[in-house]
């Protein structure tokens, strides 16, 4: 299911990544969530995996916390 904020993320992507991250996270979400219509039984999956791609271009996690990856 799409997520309309990012209050409706679950508890552990909120407590884990950034304000930005999270909306990276839901952005790539909800557009996999509405690409992927066909794959019925792996869609989550899928959305999951895509958003979570989305969030490693500009982040990186060093240690427990996810930081904004260099530029260069």
């Amino acid at each position: 299911m799409p997520y309309r904020t990012n209050a409706d993320l679950p508890s552990t992507i909120r407590q884990h990544l950034p304000a930005h991250a999270q909306d990276i996270f839901r952005s790539a979400y909800n557009s996999a969530w509405e690409h992927y219509k066909c794959e019925r039984d792996r869609r989550e999956e899928i959305a999951h995996r895509i958003a979570w791609a989305a969030v490693k271009k500009k982040y990186r996690k060093v240690e427990d916390r996810w930081h904004v990856k260099d530029k260069g």
